[in-house]
């Protein structure tokens, strides 16, 4: 299938409508992002596979297995990962063929296969948790957010999702388009690409935002913010990123999609390991532009460092846990369904809960995948892979 800008603009997915927001068409052009398929190789195609993905702990799997080598090691040919600003901008090359696998927000894997790509698949999740809501200094309640702007990273992402359940459970209003107020005790969400959220909040230009790190710990290493919370302390062990690549692929070269999840496994492994090695291989071998030492506090903060409202739930400590658990896809429809979106949100109508999961996600790959390092309970999975989602505000 061959996709135009145009189509992508018709989708109404709100990817480019957050590119606008956070540098719009333009800096997509920078990203060296073609307007049409046909630009690139296909997917399924025999040359190495092109990884894409934004400079986030959520992407560590991904570029650690690259760094150390495992996808060399199950005779895979990848090239070096490729760096995009933001989600629009990743979105887009993968819709048009530029790369062949990233890590990828789920709402928006969700979004992506149900209006624009159905040949959008789910392989496993990259990690669980990661991100939190990062606030000015001075904030030092939710409250203080009425009349204020917070920014999102995407509109399709579960720091959205999380952050609105957040904001009512304080009494405020999320909002869009539209300014907030103080007296009405609103709250404006804003897209932005991650990398201008720190200088952002540094300025003064918005009161807080959530992400995936390093970009939390960031702005505490600089004082510009501080971590409110973390979102795995509202909903635990949530899947922010997951593996997606494209049917063909599957279909045309499954030993290498085998192949790959077995090292993105691996990857996952090495970094529960060595966290502190991560963060010198993600560093030293320039995958992440973020301080070694930046990276280091995101990928292990100190358990007592910050205020959890579940500390048995370890919400500071990204995990890596690859299974997809089907409950989870079919929480997350229903609370999408419940969260403000600026975009063409109809396509949840039309989403069932109880089926999404299994039209979106092929877990043959990860259950082999785990088979072969020791099975459920070598990763601290529940033998019969299911589990009860657990959200609390």
């Amino acid at each position: 299938m061959t996709l135009t800008r145009r189509d992508l603009l018709r989708a109404g997915s709100g990817l480019l409508v957050a590119g606008a927001a956070a540098g719009g068409l333009a800096g997509l052009a920078k990203l060296g992002v073609a307007a049409a398929a046909g630009a690139a190789p296909a997917a399924g195609s025999s040359g190495p596979l092109r990884i894409g993905y934004l400079p986030i702990t959520d992407a560590a799997p991904l570029l650690v297995a690259h760094g150390h080598g495992y996808y060399a090691d199950q005779d895979l040919a990848v090239a070096r990962p490729v760096l995009f600003r933001s989600w629009a901008g990743l979105a887009e090359a993968f819709l048009t063929r530029q790369v062949d696998v990233v890590h990828m927000l789920m709402p928006m894997a969700l979004h992506l296969r149900a209006t624009v790509d159905p040949g959008a698949r789910v392989l496993a999740w990259n990690h669980t948790g990661g991100s939190a809501l990062t606030l000015a200094p001075h904030l030092t309640d939710l409250g203080q957010l009425a009349g204020r702007q917070v920014a999102i990273p995407g509109w399709w992402s579960i720091h959205n999702i999380v952050l609105q359940r957040m904001l009512r459970g304080a009494g405020l209003e999320p909002v869009i388009r539209r300014g907030a107020s103080a007296r009405a005790g609103t709250v404006e969400l804003i897209v932005m690409a991650p990398s201008d959220m720190v200088p952002a909040l540094a300025g003064g230009f918005i009161a807080g935002y959530t992400v995936a790190d390093p970009f939390n710990a960031a702005a505490e290493a600089r004082g510009v913010g501080r971590i409110h919370r973390f979102l795995g302390d509202v909903w635990r062990d949530h899947a922010c990123c997951v593996l997606l690549t494209h049917e063909e692929l599957i279909d045309t070269r499954p030993d290498a999609v085998q192949a790959l999840t077995d090292a993105v496994l691996a990857g996952q492994r090495a970094i529960v390991a060595d966290r502190a090695g991560a963060a010198a291989t993600l560093t030293d071998l320039s995958y992440l532009p973020q301080p070694r030492p930046v990276v280091t506090t995101a990928l292990n903060y100190p358990p007592d460092a910050h205020a959890v409202v579940h500390p048995r739930w370890q919400p500071q400590q990204i995990g890596f846990a690859p299974f997809p658990f089907p409950g989870f896809t079919a929480a997350l429809v229903e609370n999408m369904r419940q969260t403000l979106i600026d975009g063409d949100r109809t396509f949840l109508d039309r989403l069932d809960p109880a089926t999404a999961h299994h039209a979106l996600v092929d877990d043959r790959f990860v259950r082999t995948a785990l088979d072969r390092t020791g099975g459920a309970a070598a990763w601290g999975l529940p033998a019969d892979l299911t589990r009860t989602e657990e959200i609390a505000v």
